[in-house]
């Protein structure tokens, strides 16, 4: 794709490859958000193993508001920018793939009227979609492994019907496992 990128305001990014560069860069290859989503799942997971599955509910419903500005408090204290440039067209692709995941989270909270367990599960799909898009706007493939495996971890735990805690310590484990290689990964670019 060697044709420009061109926002409404008709600056450009000479590539497709340059404005995903340019999310790479001012977020650590997206990590920092993983890292800040996994702490928000180990916390939401605590909260169902030691209170209740449905203080856990309202833990990751309300600790997910505070993913982006935790991930962007990371990103400070590591001394990455945190933001991309106002003229990247795929930064409006990102909003947009929030707003859906925004729109489904009622999906989960419904469930859960059913069964705590599902929300958490429920969540998983919808965040493990989420994080497939990541692939399109950081060009980085570990992303389609990410969402597919957050994805194929809700199925089965849905069949072995595990727990709010463990569902919810599944998310957790996964996104925190990513996240230290997605950070990993970009270190290392960052020493080439």
């Amino acid at each position: 794709m060697n044709e420009q990128l061109q926002n409404k305001e008709g600056s450009a990014f000479d590539s497709f490859s340059s404005a995903q560069s340019d999310l790479r860069q001012g977020y650590a290859d997206g990590a920092l958000g993983v890292l800040a989503s996994g702490s928000v799942w180990l916390v939401a997971a605590l909260v169902s193993f030691f209170i209740s599955s449905q203080t856990a509910i309202w833990t990751l419903f309300f600790g997910g508001m505070l993913i982006h500005p935790l991930g962007l408090l990371l990103a400070k204290l590591i001394g990455v920018s945190g933001s991309h440039s106002k003229q990247n067209p795929l930064g409006k692709l990102a909003m947009e793939g929030t707003i859906f995941m925004l729109m489904c989270i009622p999906l989960a909270l419904l469930l859960s009227l059913q069964n705590h367990t599902w929300f958490f599960q429920g969540m998983l799909l919808i965040i493990g979609g989420r994080y497939v898009t990541f692939s399109t706007l950081y060009g980085i493939k570990t992303y389609w492994v990410l969402g597919g495996l957050l994805g194929v971890a809700a199925i089965i735990l849905f069949y072995l019907r595990v727990s709010s805690g463990f569902s919810a310590l599944m998310g957790a484990l996964v996104e925190i496992g990513f996240s230290i290689f997605l950070f990993r990964a970009y270190k290392e670019k960052q020493l080439k």
